[in-house]
This record gives C-alpha cells, sequence and structure tokens, in this order.
C-alpha cells in the first residue's frame, strides 16, 4: 500500500517505521531536509522536502496515487489542509494529528468537509490511558477490549506473590475467577504459555479478564493497594490538563507543578478546582514542601524522558505508592523498569497503534476485521481483537480441533455480551469479537490469518 506521511517528528518516524517494517510504500513529507536524510538512511522511504500542505509538494510525492495520508505536523491547521487537499487529489483516505480540544469537537460534524478518515490526538489518547491505570493503580498496564468489557492487564510477580511456582492449569480453580494469563515477560524472553507453564518470582504477566473480575483478581492474589485520592502531575502541558478534568470529575484531588507561569495562569483559569503550583518540580525541595510523602499518585509528564524518570525514582524512593512516567523514547523503559519508575506510558506509541490498526483494516478482505490493537510487553507481542464475519473460518469448530499458527493465543471471546475466556471445547461464531495475542513476526490483518493452513 502507497501511504504519505507529512512531518517527520517523532511520531512521524515512529510510523513511517512501523508502516515501512510491515512492507509498505512509504513517502515521508517535511521542511527540514536534514531531518528527511536521517530518516532515508535508517528507513526504507522516499522522501519529499518541502511544505506538505502545497499542491506541488503533494503532486511531486504523488498523493493522488497513494491509498492513504498522514498528516502529523506540530501544526493542527496544517495538518488539516493537507488531509483536505490530498483528497481533492484523489487520495481515498487520511488520518490528522490535531491537538486542540476544541477542534476535537467541532470536526467531529466536519469529517467530510475536511475529507477526513480518522482524528488522532497523542495528548488526548495519553490521558486516558493513565486515567485506566489510576483506576486500578495495582497494574502496571491496562488495555481494553469490546467497548470496556475486556481488559488486558501488566502485573509483576513478586517475591512473595501466591502466584509462584503454580501452573497455569490450575490457576483458574485456585482464584475461581474468568482469568488467563496470555503473554509472560521472563528476563529477556517472551512466552505464550500453555497449561503448565509455571510461575516465577520477577515474571512480568499478562492476563485477560472481563472487566467485572478486576477487582476481585486483585483482592485474590493480595495485591491490592490504596485507592487514589490525591494525584500530583510534574509538568502542566495538554496531558495533564485533559488528565486533570477527568480526575476531578471522578472525586480526585489534582495538584499541577509548572514551571511555567503563563502555562499556570491558564491552567488555573480552565481547572479552577485543581492546585496549580509554579514552581520546578524537578527540585527535591519544591517535592517535599508540596507534599509528595503523602501524595497517592505522582505523574511525570515533563518533554525530558531524564526528568520524568529521576522525578519517578525519586517518589518511589519516598514511598509514593503509584508512579507513572512520560516517556517519548521507549528504549529507557527497558532499561529503567526495574528500579522504580512504575508504569510507563509513550504518548506517540498508542496513536501509531490505533493508526496501524487503521491500515490493517484498509487491507482487510474478507475473514474477520480488525477491531483494536495494543502494543503489549515492551512492544514485542501484539493483543488484537477481531470481529467474526461471514467470511470467518471454523466458525463453530472447537477451538481444540482448529490448526492455530504457533506464538498465538486466542485470550477471549465476546459471544453477544458474554464473555468467555476460552478452553478447548469453546469455539467462534459469527458476530462475535475475538481477542488474540501473539508474538509471530508476520502481522496478523484479519481473523483467517491466525489459521496454520492456509
Amino acid at each position: 500500500m502507497k501511504i504519505v506521511i507529512v512531518g517527520d517528528g517523532k511520531l512521524g518516524f515512529t510510523l513511517a517505521k512501523l508502516l515501512s517494517g510491515e512492507k509498505h510504500d512509504i513517502t515521508l513529507i517535511d521542511n527540514n531536509s536534514d531531518v528527511l536524510e536521517k530518516s532515508q538512511e535508517a528507513l526504507d522511504v522516499m522522501t519529499v522536502s518541502g511544505n506538505g500542505a502545497s499542491l506541488e509538494i503533494q503532486e511531486e510525492a504523488d498523493v493522488k496515487s497513494a491509498e492513504l495520508l498522514i498528516a502529523v505536523t506540530a501544526s493542527d491547521e496544517v495538518n488539516l489542509l493537507c488531509c483536505a487537499l490530498a483528497k481533492k487529489l484523489g487520495c481515498h483516505h487520511t488520518i490528522a494529528r490535531v491537538r486542540n480540544a476544541e477542534y476535537t469537537k467541532q470536526l467531529q460534524f466536519m469529517r467530510e468537509d475536511f475529507g477526513l478518515s480518522m482524528i488522532v490526538n497523542p495528548e488526548l489518547a495519553a490521558s486516558r490511558t493513565i486515567f485506566r491505570i489510576i483506576q486500578f493503580p495495582s497494574f502496571l498496564k491496562i488495555d481494553s477490549f469490546s467497548k470496556g468489557r475486556v481488559e488486558l492487564v501488566e502485573l509483576k510477580v513478586d517475591d512473595d506473590s501466591p502466584l509462584i511456582g503454580k501452573r497455569l492449569d490450575k490457576l483458574f480453580h485456585e482464584l475461581k475467577l474468568k482469568i488467563l494469563v496470555c503473554a509472560v515477560e521472563r528476563g529477556e524472553e517472551i512466552f505464550i504459555p500453555n497449561g503448565d507453564f509455571e510461575l516465577k518470582a520477577g515474571d512480568k504477566i499478562n492476563v485477560t479478564a472481563p472487566r467485572s473480575n478486576l477487582a476481585r483478581m486483585i483482592k485474590q492474589l493480595g495485591i491490592s493497594k490504596q485507592k487514589i485520592r490525591n494525584v500530583m502531575t510534574i509538568g502542566g502541558g495538554k496531558i495533564a490538563e485533559y488528565l486533570a478534568e477527568e480526575l476531578i470529575s471522578s472525586g480526585v484531588n489534582v495538584k499541577i507543578v509548572e514551571n511555567n507561569h503563563e502555562r499556570c495562569v491558564e491552567l488555573a483559569s480552565r481547572l479552577p478546582e485543581a492546585l496549580i503550583i509554579n514552581d520546578d518540580g524537578s527540585s527535591r525541595d519544591v517535592l517535599l514542601a508540596e507534599g509528595i510523602e503523602e501524595t497517592d499518585a505522582v505523574i511525570t509528564l515533563t518533554n525530558l524522558d531524564e526528568q520524568n524518570l529521576v522525578i519517578s525514582m525519586y517518589a518511589n524512593h519516598v514511598g509514593v505508592p503509584k508512579t507513572i512516567t512520560k516517556l517519548n523514547r521507549t528504549e529507557y523503559n527497558i532499561l529503567f523498569s526495574d528500579i522504580g519508575i512504575g508504569s510507563t506510558i509513550c504518548p506517540k506509541d498508542i496513536v501509531a497503534n490505533d493508526v496501524i490498526r487503521y491500515v490493517r483494516s484498509m487491507e482487510h478482505g474478507s475473514g474477520g476485521s480488525i477491531l483494536t490493537l495494543h502494543k503489549i510487553v515492551d512492544d514485542k507481542a501484539e493483543a488484537i481483537e477481531f470481529y467474526a464475519d461471514e467470511g470467518t473460518r471454523y466458525l463453530s469448530v472447537p477451538l481444540k480441533d482448529i490448526p492455530l499458527k504457533k506464538n498465538l493465543l486466542i485470550a477471549s471471546i465476546n459471544h453477544n455480551g458474554n464473555i468467555i475466556i476460552p478452553s478447548g471445547a469453546d469455539y467462534i461464531s459469527r458476530g462475535d469479537t475475538v481477542i488474540l495475542v501473539t508474538t509471530g513476526r508476520e502481522p496478523i490483518k484479519e481473523l483467517n490469518d491466525i489459521f496454520a493452513d492456509e
């Protein structure tokens, strides 16, 4: 598929890397020729230097023959203009990054006028991810499927965990809960486990469960943390603003520490119920003065990964129950995950997952379209939700009789709102949604791709 990406920043480069890795024909447009040169050296992509909202530049990039244009420059207005122009030239699908909340609300009923297939907002997506984690602070990560009915959560098997030494085929009966351990990270290895797999201390496990069972699972495993009532964010950017609105509406007290005075004035006017502190959130004295030791959760949202890491580690050191760290460079997550940075989020990766899902849906023929996609286990595995349609093979055949590809597990089936954690006797019916986890290198684009006899 021919895809044009306008904007070679962090998100644009990430999308180019992922999409070119899935064998798409990628052209990058950016005003900065030096940045484009580095991308061309690192990736198998074409580049065009210039203004992506220019007719001449889009014609040079051959946008009219592209199936998709993705506009992710730093300007909402430029992104919208790029998409409108691409649509006029004949590009069938367009995606725009739009960060301004006022624009987002207006665009919901103006999508056709701008020729938009999809709108992405990394900051809003990140705030929603953080909010879900705060609702269940016992987990490192939480991803939603089936319109919130099913959750995929990540947690660490601590040294005193009752899970140590447990075989997975015994876990369901001991806990008396519908859950499934669908991926395990042990050191550098990733496992899609079978029933005789035994858990060890230090394992990071990804568990699928109906949302209604999460609270019971936390209690049964003895990993319950106190409810979060007081949150401190370090950094007062868009993520902090979006997040504060959700937290305040749910009854949580919010304190935002931001060193830019003008931004503090803006936040104070928009968030009258939040406490806005104009000071340096990287200062130990400031953090202590603002009561970090009595805070239930600290969320580091500055623009510097290194600063976020240090502040989160300090918060953990002084006993803050929950820390959440924003990272732009995901390799830091691998390096520092075991030394007190808590949960991590990467806004560009959250949006990239949504775009990858959309692109794979564009390629879908008949055989189960993709609904949701989340990268898990530090991007080493994927959890994907599909819709089973009339073209899906092996409908009504017991799962034990279906030839599945290696490194793949069916984690959940949503049958008419009934969440099934499947056994070998269960089966997929037309109209079901199916969640699977895979570590395979070949992308799964439709449900029929999971069968081994294709």
